[in-house]
């Protein structure tokens, strides 16, 4: 363009002093013949007299120079600029290729490094950080780049850009499972069973790979070990070591391997949380608005622990020295709260409430830490167990080490001189360093309303229906799905068992089985080593109840179970069979029990005449014997019949 200016500036004197000739001979000619020509041929113009030809013929010659210049000008220039484009286009196509070469170069040099982290426990923050560390150093161009015309500045930029320290989360995942629980293991393990290449992303907002809750609350308070809440091994009442985790990480793929592992596998995304469901579009979005589309996906995202209104009320100090018991940080915390001061208040009387109670009222007898348990039934468990067998357990966990203070409705919660001030509505007063509030579960539901699905206004969580099914491609299992059990009707289980199954159950059902939920989940809970129970079916203690105790001997412990079957989780030893027709004992049940010996027995709740729940005291391995006599759904004139199924009057 600039040559073309310089040539025209040239050229524009001589072509305006042609004009100039040119119009003078018009008027010459036009004064000659009297009159002003309406048009002037061109050839006369070309091959006028003398005078006026020669600068004519050059006034030609130079605008047709001029005009054959540009246009050879314009053509190289176009075709310039097209090969430059095409060169250009082609540079960027192959970045890609460049910098999978490079990241393919920088992990074959770390790959000593990688193989040490392997094994820890949370192995993408260290995927994470590496590219980081490279950053500030600068790109070393290649031939091609160092060839180049242009400046490689802008290049260089954009390439910093997208490598930003952030995972390289998979766009996709077959099966995508929210939550990092009991109830997504289960699942992940049961698709990969049904389809062994599946691949399968778990995301987690919690920073630890998927375990079990149960031993945070029991097995965990009674280990030797000073190391447990890093180790988090536990001695079960048998007398066997595990982990709290279900897996290694060995176990584990990483998510950036999930897109490209041949035979598929189970990656976890933790300290991630899901924000937003686009059902129509199968897709979610993460809380740093990275979005993964699934083509099934299971909501399992458990529960959030209730706190009481008048802490949630209170000042801020108040709410630092309340724990909330849930997961592993929270059990590290009261491990460490407990250690270090004098008095210690659990407000609850539920399963969580009394564990906890007892596993520190064990612990104060050699450190002589005060634990206080209030709640506002008449006894523990006053929710769950008949009154009479609710006051029994009231004086066993006061053999604990546990001060009890029932029927306590808490009215307000102060800190005053660096000390917690509970005041109840009936006018006492207790002071306390920490208090843990274990009043219960609320469904985390948060997806709701940007997945459209529906939450049960009685039970709380997820409506779901026989197969776990929310909606076309999205199943619900544990704490969070309100599911219709075909014998019970509507429910919601928040137990270790159910999540389980409820998890195994999904996952058949994500890769086309079609079941129902048949199976009647378990629970347990275990008062210290020498008190525990096994309930399966509706247990509440606004229902008649029928209980047939007999007196317990050594075997009848949560321990000796554990010995007996070999597992401290004792749901593992559950399975989905059937159980045959069990046959009555052959030993004939005692005249008469003594009335305050709860030792071992059987309680049956009734809903209209028909066993609908039934608690095992004290009587272990025996649950599939009640979980057909609630699939039967008869009615039994005589309970202390049924009873003798289970065997209690044998030494």
């Amino acid at each position: 363009m600039l040559k073309c200016r310089t040539v025209w500036r040239k050229l524009a004197p001589l072509a305006r002093a042609s004009s100039t000739l040119c119009r003078q001979n018009v008027r010459r000619t036009g004064l000659h013949n009297a009159r002003i020509p309406a048009h002037v041929p061109g050839a006369h113009m070309a091959t006028g007299p003398a005078g006026g030809g020669g600068e004519n013929q050059l006034y030609v010659l130079l605008v047709g120079a001029t005009c054959l210049g540009g246009a050879i000008y314009a053509y190289r220039t176009v075709k310039g600029d097209q090969q430059r484009y095409e060169e250009r286009i082609a540079e960027i196509a192959s970045r890609p290729h460049r910098r999978t070469q490079q990241a393919t170069t920088s992990v074959q040099i770390e790959t000593p490094a990688a193989e040490t982290v392997e094994t820890e426990s949370v192995p993408e923050s260290e995927l994470q950080a590496t590219p980081s560390s490279e950053e500030p150093s600068p790109v070393v161009p290649d031939a091609e780049t160092a060839a180049s015309s242009e400046a490689p500045e802008p290049i260089q930029a954009e390439g910093l850009a997208t490598e930003q320290p952030s995972p390289a989360l998979p766009p996709h995942a077959p099966y995508l499972l929210i939550g990092g629980g009991t109830a997504s293991f289960a699942a992940a393990r049961s698709i990969r069973a049904r389809d062994p290449g599946a691949r399968v992303l778990i995301v987690t907002d919690e920073p630890d790979l998927p375990y079990m809750r149960p031993p945070l609350s029991k097995e965990l308070w009674f280990s030797d070990d000073p190391t447990v809440t890093e180790t988090l091994r536990f001695k079960q009442w048998n007398g066997k070591e595990r982990s709290i985790y279900f897996q290694p990480p060995s176990f584990y793929i990483t998510p950036e391997e999930l897109s490209t592992a041949e035979n598929g596998g189970v990656a976890v995304l933790t300290r991630k949380k899901v924000v937003h469901m686009d059902v129509r579009g199968n897709k979610v979005k993460l809380d740093d608005d990275t979005e993964i589309s699934y083509d099934k996906c299971l909501i399992a995202t458990g529960g959030i622990p209730r706190n009481l209104q008048v802490i949630d009320r209170a000042e801020e100090e108040v709410k630092q020295k309340t724990t909330l018991f849930r997961k592993i940080d929270d059990f590290r915390t009261l491990d460490k709260v407990s250690r270090n001061i004098k008095s210690i208040t659990v407000i609850g009387g539920g399963f969580l409430g009394s564990e906890l109670a007892c596993a520190l009222g064990r612990r104060s007898q050699d450190s002589g830490l005060e634990v206080i348990q209030m709640f506002p039934e008449k006894g523990n468990m006053g929710k769950v167990l008949p009154e009479y067998l609710s006051n029994w357990t009231t004086e066993k966990v006061k053999t604990e080490g546990v001060k009890v203070i029932s029927e306590a409705f808490v009215k307000s919660v102060t800190c005053k001189d660096d000390q917690l001030e509970i005041k109840l509505k009936d006018g006492r007063l207790i002071k306390t360093d920490h208090v843990v509030a274990a009043v219960g579960l609320e469904p985390n539901v948060d997806l709701a309303k940007s997945a459209g699905l529906e939450v049960d206004s009685d039970f709380g969580g997820y409506r779901v229906n026989a197969e776990l099914q929310a909606r076309s491609n999205i199943w619900v299992a544990g704490d969070a799905a309100c599911f219709y059990d075909i014998r019970l009707g509507r429910r919601r289980v928040e137990h270790h068992d159910h999540a389980v199954v409820s998890g195994r159950l999904a996952g058949e059902n994500m890769t086309g089985a079609n079941k129902p939920y048949w199976h009647q989940s378990m629970f347990w809970s275990d008062l210290g080593p020498d008190v525990g129970y096994e309930a399966i079916g509706i247990v509440d203690s606004s229902l008649p109840t029928v209980g047939v105790f007999a007196k317990a001997t050594a075997k009848d412990t949560p321990k000796a179970a554990t010995e007996e079957s070999g597992t401290g989780i004792r749901s593992e030893s559950e399975t989905e069979d059937v159980a045959s027709s069990p046959v009555a004992s052959s030993i004939p049940a005692p005249a008469e029990t003594h009335k305050d010996d709860y030792g071992k027995g059987v309680i049956f709740y009734l809903r209209d005449k028909v066993v609908v729940g039934i608690i095992l005291w004290n009587v272990f391995n025996r649950m599939p014997i009640a979980r057909k006599i609630i699939k039967d759904g008869e009615e039994h004139t005589d309970l202390n019949e049924v009873a003798k199924l289970f065997n209690i009057h044998e030494d």
